[in-house]
C-alpha cells in the first residue's frame, strides 16, 4: 500500500481528504454508521482510509490498547462543524468503494497528513 498525500479540488475522493462514508462496526459488519474518514492511499478499484471519531481516547488510553485499539490526536479541522478535536484510528485500515463515499468533508493539512502517517506505520501489515 502507499500511503500518499494527493487531495484535489474536483469532487473526487483523494488521499490526504477526509470524507464521509458508511464504517461497519468491528464487532457486527451488517450494522455501522455514517462517519468521517481520513483517505491514505488509492488502491485498484479501491480507497484506503481510517476513521475518525470526536471521543477522546486519551482518558482511556491504557483501556483502549489493551482492547487493540490505538488512536491519534488529529485535532480539530471543517470535517467536524461543532469544531470537537478528532482522533483517528490507526489500527483499523478501511476498504473503500470510491461509489460509496457520500461526500467529502475537508482536506487534511499535509503536515498532520505526514504525523499522522508517521504514527501509523507501526501498524501496517
Amino acid at each position: 500500500m502507499n500511503i500518499v498525500y494527493d487531495p484535489h479540488p474536483d469532487g473526487l475522493p483523494d488521499p490526504g481528504e477526509v470524507v464521509w462514508t458508511w464504517v461497519p462496526y468491528e464487532d457486527d459488519s451488517t450494522q455501522g454508521k455514517d462517519r468521517p474518514v481520513v483517505l491514505i492511499s488509492r488502491e485498484p478499484g479501491h480507497l484506503v482510509g481510517l476513521m475518525l471519531t470526536s471521543k477522546d481516547h486519551e482518558r482511556d488510553m491504557e483501556q483502549e490498547a489493551h482492547e487493540g485499539r490505538f488512536w491519534f490526536d488529529l485535532g480539530s479541522g471543517p470535517w467536524d462543524p461543532q469544531g470537537r478535536p478528532s482522533e483517528v484510528r490507526l489500527n483499523r485500515l478501511l476498504v473503500i468503494d470510491p461509489a460509496n463515499i457520500r461526500r467529502e468533508g475537508a482536506v487534511l493539512d499535509q503536515p498532520r497528513f505526514e504525523a499522522m502517517a508517521t504514527a501509523l506505520a507501526p501498524y501496517l501489515p
